[in-house]
């Protein structure tokens, strides 16, 4: 069964592939991202973020999700050496980058803990995957061309992984390097992260991309961490571990 919403302004496809499925564990899903979006999104002026950046909610009374995200986001800030940084460039807080991974990451564990076993969330090119598709088989991710999104340029077969994609080819430049705003990130156009979940899949998508051509060697390095990077030629690169899960290598 497959049930999509409008959350965080783009759709959340749910799928599980259960024999029995229940109506209510889907409008549990979208209730718990619909509470993420209220409370972390930058667009709107009553969110607990957008008041903390308007200087009407102190740190003493930050919520424990909103203290957790902050602990979630120095930690990666940290695991990056800088390049993951939810301070952007106006000064202002936008914790974005890693709220979207956090939440499917979230929304799976839900799902799970309600018993089902083989099931997909999917927000803005972050999947978390379990258990198994249709027949037993794989979870197939199509990874998009950045040239032409209408194809796809690799086929990732996932059985329990998380993956997440960045690159400014779909949004625009809403990707900056922390150490250097101002610098424009074009040497690599995309890049995508296979994690065993979807949030460190998202962050370190994120911070190496702002790394430029090092992001796929600095990812190569992190234990159970595969990517695959597409430069402003076309060129793909792709860490040894990547391989597993791709239809054909070319």
């Amino acid at each position: 069964m497959i049930k999509t919403q409008m959350i965080m302004g783009m759709p959340i496809i749910v799928q599980i592939e259960d024999e029995v499925t229940n109506e209510q564990i889907f409008q549990d899903v979208f209730s718990y991202l619909t509470y993420v979006d209220n409370k972390f999104s930058t667009y709107k002026s009553d969110s607990e973020i957008s008041k903390i950046n308007s200087g009407l909610i102190l740190e003493e009374n930050y919520s424990e999700d909103m203290k957790l995200i902050f602990k979630l986001a120095k930690k990666t800030k940290e695991q990056t050496n800088g390049y993951f940084d939810i301070l952007n460039p106006k000064g202002y807080l936008d914790p974005s980058g890693i709220v979207k991974g956090w939440a499917i990451s979230n929304a799976s564990k839900i799902i799970e803990k309600s018993s089902y076993k083989n099931f997909c969330v999917y927000a803005g090119g972050d999947i978390q995957t379990k258990g198994h598709f249709k027949n037993n088989t794989s979870w197939k991710i199509g990874i998009q061309n950045p040239f032409d999104t209408q194809k796809i340029v690799k086929t990732v077969n996932l059985t329990g992984q998380g993956i997440a994609t960045s690159g400014n080819y779909v949004r625009g430049n809403h990707i900056y390097c922390p150490h250097n705003p101002n610098i424009i990130l074009d040497d690599i156009v995309s890049l995508t992260v296979v994690a065993n979940d979807v949030f460190e899949a998202d962050t370190l998508a994120t911070a190496a991309y702002a790394m430029g051509k090092d992001g796929i060697t600095f990812l190569s390095k992190i234990k159970n961490i595969h990517a695959y990077s597409i430069d402003k030629f076309g060129i793909a690169t792709m860490t040894e571990g990547f391989k597993q899960f791709v239809d054909s290598i070319k």
